[in-house]
């Protein structure tokens, strides 16, 4: 059962073609019509984007089990014809299908911090629906059944279905993840950061932060150096003898000097300082909870970013402030080793998938084929994916190359292809971007990663390109697989008190009363069993989860 929704307060019931079932039907209590709908029969929603209609829908205390995202899933159509990057909004949708201009997509709207004041139902940073200048229940129909046929021409139309319903999944969790929050105790986030930094100060950075200055500027003999200016601190090394290319950390490890240690040391407190000190506590944590705005696909590679919050790049000092509620506890499950047991199931090398078979895919690996020597054998298949080729990764790789040799050349042919400005995709069929990564202009929180695929590097050289889409192909599917799983478990806890409150990476968190751990745990080891078998059927390549019951998300291992 379909059913579109027209943010004006309309409902049209579909056929499975997408062409409408009945008469638009007038909803003056849209939330409550979708309430009532959704207890009768749990239809599939279709609508313009998730993230402008179910958080209002949430706040209205209404949850639905299953929709189909217009925008999310025009983004992957659009990219899937080497168009990616192009307006995916449902009026853009609409008017390439009518050959008529497209429109540019709304700037992203603007992080709004947790309680803040919610204007009417659905009013969005969106032009609202009646300045739209079309009738939305007719273009979401349209644009629905178009979409439609061009799932069934993709590449291997199947797996571009569930690539779909599970990114439409991943934003109803991300919307729930959001709405839930994370809970975080602002009294303890206050203790860890008198701790650390001393007490807050009426103007001006904390005591320790000053003694730092002070610090670092004896030092290297100067007065007046500010250590948060990268510039300013070569051009101090510089003066002192040392030649350093910029302030990165392992950049500053290299050079003996008493600066270092005190610069290191304020690097890191300033940055936690900055991005999740006190003022990001005001702004962020209302009434015990951490509520970010979570981006489902937000990154290249399909994983998530966030607009605001910086939900994931939360430093593990800080997280020591995330503690469960009283009678519940975090049952956190991360993936083990996912991206190389990834390259074994979609490359078919049966060899590397009888090692993935095993606990400890780099011990079987090394007792394999490098005469025991698990270090060297997690070299050369890293090696292998990120495109490193020097050093130690030499012989390495060589010998990765004549025992594997079925994976190996899976990414080394995602590797020419990026070269020859080609288009390389993930198992389930999301497609590779052009060479300038576009998250730096969707207003979204970085990612963290740097080096992966989701980073800048492209454009600078058809090689850089070739190191893009080598771990393109690796990064994007195990993005698909941590995505099912989070969609299994979403459906496996309905009927539960358990929440989704984190989901980073290939990392889920979730927040249960104590006496629900055990069934919780089993949920999250059968959805990534399930996760396995949906993407890639019935391969011998295990997908093991480290699942931890904790008070505290920092003890996490």
């Amino acid at each position: 059962m379909l059913v579109a929704v027209s943010p004006d307060g309309r409902l049209q019931d579909l056929r499975a073609d997408g062409s409408p079932a009945g008469p638009p039907r007038p909803a003056p209590d849209l939330a409550a019509a979708i309430a009532e709908r959704e207890a009768a029969d749990q239809p599939r929603w279709v609508w313009p984007a998730t993230a402008e209609i179910y958080p209002v829908l949430l706040r209205a205390g209404v949850r639905v089990a299953r929709c189909h995202d217009l925008e999310l899933t025009e983004a992957l159509l659009q990219g899937h014809a080497g168009w990616w990057g192009a307006p995916r909004s449902l009026a853009a949708a609409r008017a390439r299908l009518r050959g008529l201009p497209v429109p540019a997509d709304a700037p992203p709207r603007q992080p709004e911090p947790p309680g803040f004041a919610q204007g009417a139902l659905f009013e969005t940073g969106s032009a609202p629906p009646a300045a739209a200048g079309f009738d939305v229940l007719e273009a979401i129909h349209e644009v629905y059944a178009d979409q439609l046929s061009r799932m069934s021409g993709a590449e291997h139309p199947g797996r571009f279905r569930l690539l779909v319903a599970a990114e439409s999944a991943g934003a109803l969790v991300g919307a729930e993840m959001g709405h839930a929050g994370l809970p975080w105790r602002a009294d303890v986030h206050d203790e860890l950061l008198r701790e650390l930094l001393g007490p807050p100060q009426p103007v001006g950075p904390p005591r320790r932060l000053a003694e730092l200055t002070a610090e670092i500027n004896d030092a290297l003999g100067l007065r007046g150096l500010h250590p948060d200016s990268p510039a300013e601190v070569v051009r101090a090394f510089a003066r002192n003898g040392v030649d350093i290319p910029n302030t990165r950390a392992w950049v500053l490890k290299r050079v003996d000097h008493p600066a270092v240690r005190p610069l290191l040391e304020y690097k890191e407190l300033y940055r936690i300082w900055t991005a999740h000190g006190w003022a990001w506590c005001d702004a962020w944590v209302r009434d015990g909870r951490f509520r970010p705005e979570f981006v489902p696909g937000g990154v290249v590679s399909g994983r998530w970013a966030t607009r605001g919050g910086g939900a994931l790049q939360v430093p593990k000092v800080v997280r020591r402030a995330v503690i469960a509620d009283p009678g519940w506890r975090f049952v956190v499950a991360d993936a083990g080793q996912l991206e190389p047991r990834v390259l074994a199931a979609v490359s078919g090398d049966r060899r590397l998938a009888a090692a993935a078979a095993a606990g400890d895919l780099y011990a079987a690996l090394a007792t394999d084929s490098f005469d025991g020597d698990r270090a060297k054998a997690k070299v050369a298949l890293l090696g292998a994916m990120y495109g490193q080729t020097g050093g130690a990764a030499i012989p390495a790789l060589a010998v990765l190359r004549k025992h594997y040799p079925v994976a190996f050349e899976f990414v080394e042919a995602a590797a020419r292809t990026g070269e020859a400005g080609g288009l390389v995709r993930s198992w389930l069929g999301r497609t590779c971007p052009p060479a300038a990564a576009a998250w730096r202009d969707a207003g979204l929180d970085p990612p963290d990663e740097a080096g992966s695929a989701e980073s800048p590097q492209g454009g600078a050289s058809g090689r850089a390109r070739g190191r893009f889409t080598r771990n393109f192909v690796v990064q994007a599917t195990a993005a698909e697989w941590a995505l099912v799983l989070l969609a299994t478990l979403r459906t496996a806890l309905e009927g539960s008190k358990a929440e989704l409150v984190l989901f980073v990476h290939d990392e889920v968190v979730v927040h249960c009363p104590e006496e629900e751990t055990a069934a919780v745990s089993e949920a999250v080891r059968a959805a990534a069993t399930q996760a396995g078998r949906l993407l890639f059927g019935q391969t011998s390549v295990r997908f093991p989860l480290d699942v931890s019951v904790i008070g505290a998300y920092a003890d996490a291992k």
